[in-house]
């Protein structure tokens, strides 16, 4: 099984997670916002030297956003927008829907939808 990881299950491998063991041996694919928002926890919580340490040290496989994928994202977020759903979530849920690979997240709003992979 091939995995999307959003922002909560990669911080939850980068501290050690054992919930998050088996998923380590993979490639972590994600997207460019995911990134951006994992580097700005490490910004806030550490600063810029190991913000770039760890983008730079695992290994990820960024797939693209393109246009209709950003608005299937948006048009996800609009029909569930009663649960607040981030923006970067909704992309990221609807590029695992476009690549047929499974959502790996922590995040409760997510447990219960289709193709998610819900480890807390």
């Amino acid at each position: 099984m091939s995995y999307f990881y959003d922002t909560y299950a990669i911080m939850s491998l980068i501290n050690g997670d054992k919930n998050y063991d088996k998923y380590k041996i993979n490639i972590i694919t994600t997207n460019i916002l995911n990134l951006a928002e994992l580097y700005n926890i490490f910004l806030r919580t550490h600063g810029k030297q190991t913000a770039r340490y760890w983008v730079k040290r695992l290994n990820f496989n960024i797939l693209e956003i393109d246009k209709d994928s950003l608005f299937r994202a948006v048009e996800f977020r609009f029909d569930n927008r009663k649960e607040n759903l981030s923006l970067t979530d909704c992309v990221g849920y609807i590029l695992a829907l476009n690549n047929n690979l499974k959502f790996l997240t922590g995040d409760e709003k997510f447990e219960n939808k289709k193709n998610v992979e819900f480890v807390k």
